[in-house]
């Protein structure tokens, strides 16, 4: 296979680590103590909405990164191996006759 075609595997791999473990370190809306009273503490030190908004853009990215990845694996890999269809190599059903009638 291609040199392209490891090269995006390695890519899919990191994405997919990066992807994690940012989903990870998000905190759902009103997760701390503050939140459960209406309070807008936090306890980062961008305040509450920035370190959200870098996690945000950094989760929406790799996701993009990912789905592309996905999709160019699936392309590199068809192209390679030649098949085009998952039925390609599969046998026929045997056809079997109608039952008659019964008297």
């Amino acid at each position: 296979m291609s040199i392209l075609f490891y090269f995006v595997i390695v890519l899919h791999v990191i994405v997919c680590f990066v992807l994690i473990g940012v989903v990870l370190l998000q905190q759902g809306k009103s997760a701390d103590l503050a939140g459960a009273f209406g309070g807008q503490g936090s306890q980062t030190a961008f305040g509450p909405r920035a370190a959200a908004n870098v996690l945000t853009r950094v989760t929406t990215w790799s996701a993009i990164i990912f789905m592309c990845t996905s999709i160019a694996l699936v392309v590199l890999f068809v192209r390679s191996s030649g098949r085009h269809s998952v039925l390609e190599g599969t046998k026929p059903a045997p056809v079997s006759a109608p039952a008659k009638p019964g008297k």
